[in-house]
Formats: C-alpha cells, sequence, structure tokens
C-alpha cells in the first residue's frame, strides 16, 4: 500500500521526522517505521525525492500508518505566531524543520518511561530487548541496509508481566514498576488521548512515577505539542543558557525564563537550542538522547 505526500522543499526533513523518536534512519532522505497501531502492527517506509514523500507500508495497521504520514512529516504543525529574533531567528533560517507528531502515545509513554535517569544507549539497548522479547515481528519484506526488528509489544502484554520479566532487559525495579503500572492503565486512557496537551499531561502525573519531564516528552513526540517543556532535564537547561545567553550552566528556572518570550513554541526553541551545540563539559556527564535531553521523571 502506497501513498505520496507533497512537502517545502527547504524544511529540513530528516531533522523533522527525528522528533518522532521511532523512526530509523537509513539514508539522507529515507526512514523506516515499526509500530502497533490501534488495527494492528505496521510498517512504513518513506522515501523523499525533491518535495515529494512517498511512503508504503504493509501489515494490518498500514492503511492507518499511511493516514499518519503528515503529521509525521510535520504537516499538521502550525508555526503562527512564531517570531523568532536574534540567534533563534538564524537557526530558524538555517535548519527550517516542522515539529513532528506520531499520534502514538503508548509508543511515547514507552520510551520516555525506560529513558527515565538513564543513558541514552541503555535506554535503547533496554528498548530493543523488550521488543524482541515480548514484541511481535514488524510485518512486510526486509529493506536494504534494516534489519526491521520486532514491533514493541502491547500495553495488555505488558501489564501482565513483572519485573523478573523486565530486569535481564536491563530494566531496574523502579522503571519496572512504572511501565507496568502504565501499561495497565492504558485502556482508561484512552478518552485522553483527543484533548489538549495541559489535560493529557495532568492526567498522566497521577500515576506514580510519571513526572514532568515524562509527561511533556509524551506530548511534544505523540502529538507534537510546541510549547512542551521537560524541565527536570540534565542537559537541556544548559545548552540553552549557552546559546541563548552564553552562560555554560543553568537551572531549569534560569531556562524557563530565557524561553518566556516563546511561550507557546518553547519545545520547537528546545530543539532549536540542540542543533545549536552543547554547552562546555565539565566532568562526567549522562549522555544525551538524540534530542539532547538526559532524562529527568
Amino acid at each position: 500500500m502506497r501513498r505520496t505526500v507533497e512537502i517545502p522543499e527547504r524544511i529540513d526533513l530528516n531533522y523533522t521526522i527525528k522528533g518522532a523518536k521511532n523512526p530509523v534512519m537509513i539514508g539522507p532522505n529515507a526512514n523506516l517505521w515499526t509500530t502497533r497501531t490501534p488495527i494492528g502492527t505496521a510498517t512504513m517506509y518513506m522515501k523523499r525525492t525533491g518535495s515529494s514523500v512517498e511512503g508504503t507500508a504493509w501489515g494490518d495497521g498500514a492503511e492507518w500508518m499511511l493516514d499518519q504520514m503528515p503529521g509525521v512529516l510535520g504537516l499538521r504543525d502550525c508555526v503562527d505566531g512564531f517570531e523568532p529574533e536574534g540567534k533563534v531567528a538564524q537557526a530558524w533560517v538555517r535548519r527550517p524543520f516542522r515539529l513532528s507528531r506520531t499520534d502514538r502515545p503508548w509508543d511515547a509513554l514507552f520510551g520516555a518511561i525506560l529513558g527515565q535517569k538513564v543513558q541514552v544507549t541503555k535506554a535503547v539497548q533496554s528498548r530493543r530487548a523488550i521488543a524482541r522479547r515480548f514484541g511481535d515481528p514488524a510485518p512486510g519484506p526486509e529493506i536494504p541496509g534494516r534489519i526491521r526488528g520486532n514491533v514493541l509489544p502491547a500495553p495488555e502484554t505488558i501489564a501482565g508481566l513483572g519485573y523478573s520479566d523486565l530486569h535481564p532487559c536491563g530494566v531496574e525495579r523502579k522503571r519496572a514498576d512504572i511501565l507496568i503500572r502504565t501499561a495497565r492503565e492504558m485502556r482508561r486512557l484512552d478518552p485522553l488521548w483527543s484533548k489538549e496537551p495541559p489535560v493529557i499531561r495532568a492526567r498522566l502525573e497521577r500515576i506514580r512515577g510519571i513526572g514532568p519531564w515524562t509527561t511533556n516528552m509524551v506530548t511534544a513526540v505523540a502529538f507534537g505539542d510546541p510549547d512542551a517543556v521537560p524541565v527536570g532535564d540534565y542537559h537541556i537547561p544548559n545548552t540553552v543558557a549557552w546559546w541563548l545567553a552564553g552562560e555554560p550552566r543553568a537551572t531549569d528556572e534560569r531556562m524557563l525564563e530565557l524561553i518566556e518570550p516563546y511561550r507557546g513554541h518553547r519545545w520547537r526553541v528546545l530543539r532549536m537550542a540542540k542543533s545549536s551545540g552543547s554547552a562546555p563539559k565539565y566532568g562526567a556527564r549522562l549522555s544525551l538522547t538524540s534530542d539532547g535531553l538526559s532524562r529527568g521523571r
């Protein structure tokens, strides 16, 4: 099953899609995506040629995946009211991108919970190990240059597991308990996903072990929330302060002060800060995520 979507040629599509976390880049203008849709498992391969992106999808959820292409490509992102100045304006010109949205809250929660307070490499390894052990094979043919692997297990699968099941995948008790607890809530959360991001975050934070860092990552990744701010991150306040004010170290409060002029588009600015480089390093540091975020709760 195929679909072609037109996009503005000047948009940095690779950086746009990078914000969706799940897709794997297999070339400068191609990526592979596996997920569990409301209809069933699916694999989607997208390749850009000029101003066109062709998507090919397989599996029971193929049609659903292709329907999400405009969101994944950032075409549902609204930049109205975003008026960058100074370094922010320069970054916007240098790397114009849009905010992707996956509309897969379970995938976003899964990744964010595993990423709490650990190095990104460990979170990725755990995610892959859990998918390999408890997930389902991704549908479709082999794609040159990439092994598809497995789709993440469904919430009901995780809900039936215990800590001893997840420990061999590199997940300690605290994160295992949070992941299992969240999986058991997913069915009750279904009506939540049509709400505004602040409502989604407030409800998710009622789940023990889930805080602002996790909920803001979820609304940013799953719903393209342009104003998400994952406070409690180890690196991003320093990155923002170094970029905008030349200050090598900063608190969450200082970061919020610096990005306040862009309220409504603060996640957009945080992603720009990541692309601008990192603050000077002193001593040991946790590895960064693909968006320059280390991990809070």
